[in-house]
């Protein structure tokens, strides 16, 4: 992700987080902190190869040994393409170059089809976080992945 994909990945994100959207100067203040030798941070995207259009982001931020990701979307006509997983899996790499030995994430408990996909890569509920989306006021279920080298990521999966 670079500066000129904010516009949209706002769109999207106003689309499908309508109550709890981060503003432009979240992902500004994220990208900022993606770029150098220093960088902590892994922004990507994805557009639709048909139209040009943005298809989906994700981000993920790493500390010492942990990594957390940040946030991940998929415009609603491509879901069911696989889209979550390939972005779920560039994360997980990110997060093994940073050489990050635990990831974690919060997803709203309401949020099946995502939790099934965290699952899918062996990421493990530890806990909740209540009242974490706002201002819905909506819980969110903590997951945790370990060692994020050895996770089941997209591409294993294709390869038997």
């Amino acid at each position: 992700m670079r500066w000129w994909d904010i516009d949209p990945v706002l769109e999207l994100e106003h689309q499908l987080f309508p109550d709890d959207a981060w503003s432009a100067g979240m992902f500004w203040s994220e990208l900022a902190h993606a770029r150098g030798p220093q960088a902590t941070r892994r922004y990507v995207v994805a557009e639709d190869p048909a139209t040009g259009r943005l298809a989906g982001y994700a981000g993920l931020a790493s500390a010492g040994d942990l990594a957390d990701v940040q946030t991940i979307a998929v415009a609603r006509e491509q879901w069911g393409t696989g889209l979550g997983a390939r972005l779920l899996t560039e994360l997980l790499r990110a997060a093994t170059a940073f050489e990050c030995a635990e990831v974690l994430l919060e997803v709203r408990v309401d949020n099946t089809r995502a939790q099934r996909l965290y699952e899918r890569f062996g990421f493990e509920p530890i806990g909740f976080r209540r009242g974490y989306y706002q201002p819905g006021n909506a819980d969110a279920l903590v997951m945790r992945l370990t060692d994020p080298a050895q996770a089941r990521t997209e591409s294993s999966e294709s390869n038997g």
